[in-house]
């Protein structure tokens, strides 16, 4: 009996430890840029090279920068009618409209409670999630009252990255993954064993460690890797259930067979 309990114990485990996600190739082209940012579903790319946000169709390319603002720190395209960007050395973000025209510009040192932000992302309406560095808190800040709508209580760890859509927001540190509703409010921890960046989509999580993506299903805690032959990640993304990988040269495109 005792031999039987290990051999079924070490057969669970290895099931386990084998169980992932498979990915199936569909197409490959080249991409000239420093960072992808997103992919749509219609086939528009939105990517960063040499601190301007490039906007790409089939039909044609636009552009925006900045150059007063200095560099170009990270762009969020979640909602393509307010993309986000950040210029983390002059503490401001820009949003811009689908065709690449600033709508509205956020200077956090001017605000009568100056904010110290080291990131940000989309939130619903005239909103953003920024990560206030001075308090350590997570906070939904509404751009044009220039009023705080909600906040979480302090973050005893280092921000790696932070995602989020119109409900939810994802704050990934150095100990933990934190998901929160629009209120503040936390409602799910998962420990961080060495994952560095994240991606969101349809709510559910893919994480990079190294050079290997897992994923999280929305309201789940479990932990899947996903198979990607060993190709090299330096950014990648994910709409629905299709996955971009990006080594800076070639962007290759995925099918994620999820169960």
């Amino acid at each position: 009996m005792k031999y039987t309990f290990y051999i079924v114990l070490f057969f669970s485990v290895s099931i386990f430890a084998q169980e992932s996600i498979e990915t199936k190739f569909i197409k490959k082209f080249n991409l000239n840029a420093d960072t992808l940012v997103s992919v749509d579903d219609f086939g528009t790319s939105y990517y960063l090279k040499n601190n301007v946000i490039y906007k790409k169709t089939n039909d044609n390319s636009i552009t925006y920068s900045n150059l007063q603002l200095g560099t170009l720190y990270s762009a969020n395209t979640f909602n393509p009618l307010k993309i986000n960007l950040f210029y983390k050395d002059f503490n401001t973000v820009i949003i811009l409209d689908n065709r690449l025209a600033e709508i509205f510009k956020i200077d956090f040192n001017t605000l009568s409670s100056y904010k110290n932000v080291s990131h940000i992302s989309t939130g619903h309406d005239n909103t953003i999630w920024i990560f206030n560095q001075d308090i350590q808190k997570l906070e939904l800040f509404d751009y044009k009252t220039r009023t705080t709508r909600a906040q979480t209580v302090p973050v005893q760890s280092t921000v790696l990255d932070l995602k989020s859509n119109y409900n939810f927001c994802w704050l990934l540190t150095e100990k933990y993954l934190y998901t929160y509703n629009y209120f503040g409010s936390l409602l799910k921890k998962v420990k961080n064993s060495g994952f560095t960046t994240l991606v969101e989509s349809n709510e559910n999580i893919i994480l990079k460690k190294a050079n290997s993506l897992f994923y999280i299903k929305k309201e789940s805690y479990k932990i899947t890797p996903i198979t990607t032959s060993n190709l090299l990640i330096n950014q990648f993304f994910v709409t629905n259930e299709t996955l971009y990988i990006y080594n800076n040269k070639i962007l290759q495109q995925f099918q994620l067979k999820i169960n």
